[in-house]
């Protein structure tokens, strides 16, 4: 019987030999075939990271009209800090590189050409050159719509490769034309690797030396010929450790197993046969894809020790699951954030449509009634309602940027001044206020009305900071960001600006929080008190005026926000012009009104011709031009921007053709992310929706008035 016992006890122990021998191995490829995946979603984040600051670089390079004058690109702060790539350089229309910042400095302009060339005949924006013995994941955007090109790149050397590495537990190569550039393998076991992976499959089992690896490549270029190439080799070296144990461990118990005899067979079951079965019901609970099952390792024995180390094992695939799931939630957050921009430009459109009729209509009943009459009342609590969720709609679009601005060269100092008068009033007592503003401030270029948004969200934020009472301190000064600064706070670039700095001695946040405090909806406000779209807007408006924001904040100290706005040179414009009554002609002329929306086309008839102004109506754009084909007396075209069929600019450029001397007025509130530089609004005025009777006719007027066409902010103030 003790005999029997034993052989029963050896075999099950050999069952669980060459199922753990063969589950090792199916671990070992899968833990291969898992960090090859997430370094390929690694990578491809890289790529999206090098595509944007590519992006990035050629916007600014069109914007600041250096297009054609390499000298201008040569001038510049180096590219190397000021974004943190190894590889920055600038291709003319003819493919020759004219800039070119590069770590190392070995990569010569010549070598650069030579890839570019064959980038470009590949037609691919995104690329992996090889230069001397530096390996550069690039990124290729066209500077404008011209041939030149910003190539950005980043090299993957020694310490990226051994970074990989270290997060894998595994050997890591990369190859060019299946030659070794990179790995984390020492000199000597890299030129042996180097061998064994020229003649291996991309998928299998290699031998060196004593060592006994898998091997799982990815290819991450796909012309023909010479490939770039990613392998992961992972080591059998762990799992043929565990099944030596195994091995000592059987031996072990079979000697046990005879020597003992009977006496010990009820033992040596509950010992090892318990264990053994839940350790092997562990193992088909993880072929099941539950790797919770409860493992139960009690003592310190050979079985207790596997068990110990299979739980090990699982926990090494729970981590690797865990990083390719946050890998996941990231991108999908990323995805959110542009989808809810995309969400706030589409509904603004038709709600800002449907808040211009209710808010008209309301005025349109409240002049109606009389005094006395409640119902005034109700009239005029819809009509602030209407500038409420206009003020709401206004805040999502200057989130998404897709605000329509009215930017004008200012002082800064004004518009501080200004709102000076109504902080006191909404600051309590307990909170001394001081405003600190320089002389002799620079001038900068945005919209007034934006910036009094900005200065009143971040000077509110500071009072709920300081229930108790505390200080509030604004200041404005000149501000010039050298390299040192830049490279300290990473968000802001070098140059000259004006400095907008509003700090407070409130109750300060945690890192935490701030890493959220300009996502939208995101408040540490109690529930009713709060939208989550006060610093979102503030950010907002401060990216869309090429400026930037750096917040300093401490528990139990304060906050301080400091905005830089770009320095300009430009001579001061002419003050933002509030809401007036509205404009009165002296004889009647003829306006073309041009709007898809059938309410908002009647609401704003009725209100010009009230006005005294000879109103023909349209519904889109082709009907407009049938319209203006057949009547000459046309003096101005008032037209919404979006519209089927026919856009609001395509239109008046049409009529221009016919009628040079043709003023226009643009309605809208909303525009696509293209259009929100405002080109178009430099030859015509511009009128945001909502709007009221009083904002129409005055814009009309002021638009016949001028003797060119104009862009003309009106400011509005919410009830």
């Amino acid at each position: 019987m003790a005999l029997t016992t034993a052989c029963l006890c050896c075999a099950t122990l050999l069952v669980v030999h060459y199922s753990v021998k063969e589950h090792a191995r199916e671990q070992v490829v899968a833990e291969a075939h898992t960090s090859l995946l997430a370094f390929d979603v690694l990578l491809h984040q890289h790529q999206n990271t090098l595509a944007r600051k590519a992006d990035l670089l050629a916007t600014k390079a069109a914007m600041t009209g250096d297009d054609d004058d390499p000298g201008a690109a040569q001038s510049s702060p180096d590219a190397l800090e000021s974004d943190g790539s190894d590889l920055v350089a600038v291709a003319d229309g003819a493919g020759r590189v004219v800039v070119l910042h590069s770590s190392p400095s070995s990569f010569s302009a010549a070598d650069a050409q030579d890839m570019l060339a064959r980038s470009s005949a590949e037609g691919s924006r995104s690329d992996w050159w090889y230069v001397g013995d530096s390996l550069y994941q690039v990124a290729l955007e066209p500077i404008g719509h011209g041939p030149r090109k910003i190539i950005v790149g980043r090299e993957i050397d020694y310490r990226a490769v051994h970074d990989m590495g270290r997060i894998s537990r595994s050997q890591v190569v990369f190859s060019y034309d299946r030659h070794i550039i990179a790995s984390t393998f020492r000199p000597i076991e890299e030129q042996e690797a180097d061998k064994k992976l020229q003649s291996a499959s991309s998928r299998g089992q290699i031998e060196m030396g004593d060592d006994q690896f898998f091997a799982d490549s990815l290819e991450l270029t796909n012309r023909s010929g010479s490939v770039v190439r990613l392998t992961v080799l992972k080591s059998f070296s762990e799992s043929a450790a565990l099944i030596s144990r195994l091995n000592h461990l059987l031996l072990a118990l079979g000697l046990v197993a005879v020597l003992a005899g009977a006496v010990f067979v009820f033992l040596i079951s509950d010992t090892f046969t318990q264990p053994l079965a839940n350790l092997l019901e562990g193992f088909q609970a993880l072929e099941r894809g539950d790797s919770d099952f409860p493992l139960h390792a009690n003592g310190g024995d050979e079985v207790a020790q596997t068990t110990r180390a299979f739980d090990r094992m699982r926990d090494t695939l729970r981590k690797n699951e865990a990083q390719k799931q946050q890998l996941e939630d990231q991108l999908r957050q990323s995805q959110k954030m542009e989808a809810l921009g995309r969400l706030a430009g589409g509904v603004a459109h038709d709600f800002n449509n449907l808040l211009t009729v209710i808010k008209g209509h309301s005025e349109l009943i409240t002049d109606r009634i009389a005094l006395a009459d409640p119902v005034l009342m109700s009239g005029q609590q819809i009509r602030k309602a209407a500038d409420r969720a206009a003020t709401l709609t206004r805040q999502m679009l200057t989130f998404s940027r897709r605000q329509a601005l009215q930017p004008k060269v200012l002082n800064l100092n004004a518009i501080v001044d200004d709102m000076g008068k109504l902080l006191k009033r909404l600051i309590p007592e307990d909170i001394e206020v001081i405003f600190r503003t320089q002389e002799s401030i620079g001038r900068v270029k945005a919209d007034a009305g934006q910036l009094e948004q900005v200065l009143l969200n971040l000077a509110v934020n500071a009072r709920d900071a300081m229930p108790r009472g505390g200080k509030l301190t604004i200041e404005t000064q000149n501000a010039t960001v050298d390299q040192d600064l830049a490279r300290i706070r990473p968000s802001v670039e070098p140059g000259e600006y004006v400095k907008l700095v509003v700090s407070d001695t409130g109750t300060g946040m945690d890192a935490e929080t701030k890493t959220h405090i300009f996502e939208p909806f995101f408040t540490t406000k109690e529930p009713g008190k709060g939208t989550g779209l006060g610093l979102a807007t503030v950010y907002g408006v401060v990216k869309q005026t090429d400026g930037f924001i750096w917040v300093d904040t401490e528990i139990g100290v304060g906050s301080k926000f400091e905005i830089y706005l770009p320095r300009v040179n430009a001579k001061l414009d002419a003050d933002v012009m509030r809401r007036d009554s509205p404009i009165r002609i002296a004889a009647p002329e003829t306006v073309l009104l041009v709007e898809d929306e059938a309410e908002v086309l009647t609401l704003a008839r009725d209100f010009l011709t009230a006005a005294g102004y000879q109103v023909l109506t349209a519904e889109n754009g082709e009907r407009a031009l049938e319209v203006a084909l057949g009547d000459n007396s046309i003096d101005i075209l008032v037209t919404d921007v979006v519209m089927p069929r026919m856009r609001g600019p395509e239109l008046a450029q049409r009529l221009r053709r016919v009628k040079p001397g043709l003023k226009v007025v643009y309605v809208s509130g909303y525009l696509e992310p293209n259009e929100t530089d405002g080109d178009f609004l430099k030859e015509a005025s511009f009128l945001n929706k909502p709007f009221s009777r009083e904002m129409l006719v005055h814009q009309v007027g002021e638009a016949l008035r001028k003797s060119a066409p104009a862009n003309v902010a009106v400011e509005t103030v919410a009830n």
